[in-house]
């Protein structure tokens, strides 16, 4: 074997059994996954999407529990999209999939005036379909392919534009309450996702929805985080951390902490 070849096969080993500890233990510290489980991956024919799937696939072969996988797409009808791509390469893995299509993108074209900011609508219409299927079809568990990026983004986008200490959890209940919802990536840097998806040579298909809306919130935070980590490296890594080590009572939400009863807990000198 050629010495390039072999090392770039060593390192791609390497990157592989570096993301699945990484899902696996997201997977293990938020109990995301359970015997007999039947979990659904969201695929958008993006890099995040195609990795998440993978790697699961790659989980299950050795997992000490017992769980299905099945892929779902939504086809949103945007036009250009290569419809053809995502069921083709799902066929050729041998992975069950199924395609809900629904013309999401005329509807947000109509209601959303020009120039605003199309992401919130397209989200909401998204997750309602996602929502329908999983619950049709006895999903238990609905796998998003958002990685610890996504959620450092999430977490300055409330803070600057919301008023509110919050991000995306690895694991949380729907707003019905009818759906779990996981997020395997979530201790998985993107620049880790993206190496993973070039050296995969996964078919990624691009969504010219949200790519035709010039100065998104969400792409400004991500250059501050970008200029944070080139200048600082290692930020947010520091700042994911800080988010798995909140102490509320440094805060100051009389909801998450008992202030008004510190008096009552004084310890009287002596």
């Amino acid at each position: 074997m050629d010495m390039a070849v072999e090392r770039s096969s060593n390192n791609f080993r390497k990157l592989q059994a570096h993301l699945r500890g990484l899902v696996g233990k997201a997977i293990a510290d938020f109990g995301m996954i359970a015997e007999g489980d039947k979990v659904m991956v969201c695929l958008s024919g993006g890099k995040d999407s195609y990795t998440l799937l993978d790697i699961l696939l790659s989980l299950q072969r050795s997992a000490p529990v017992k769980f299905e996988l099945v892929a779902v797409n939504l086809d949103q009808k945007q036009p250009g999209f290569p419809a053809h791509v995502l069921p083709e390469y799902l066929t050729a893995l041998g992975v069950p999939y199924h395609v809900i299509e629904q013309d999401t993108y005329s509807v947000v074209q109509r209601l959303v005036p020009e120039g605003k900011t199309q992401c919130s609508l397209c989200s909401r219409m998204r997750r309602g379909a996602l929502y329908r299927y999983a619950r049709e079809n006895g999903v238990t568990k609905v796998a998003l392919g958002h990685h610890r990026d996504d959620i450092v983004e999430t977490l300055f986008l409330n803070l600057f534009h919301g008023g509110r200490l919050k991000a995306m959890p690895p694991k949380l209940l729907s707003e019905d309450g009818r759906q779990i919802v996981i997020r395997p990536l979530c201790y998985v840097p993107e620049r880790e996702i993206a190496r993973y998806a070039t050296a995969r040579a996964f078919p990624i298909s691009p969504c010219t929805l949200c790519g035709s809306q010039p100065n998104l919130q969400r792409e400004m935070i991500g250059r501050m985080l970008a200029e944070w980590e080139q200048k600082h490296p290692g930020r947010i890594d520091s700042i994911f951390t800080a988010m798995c080590n909140v102490t509320t009572s440094h805060l100051a939400d009389p909801a998450a902490f008992d202030f008004a009863g510190l008096d009552a807990r004084r310890v009287e000198a002596p």
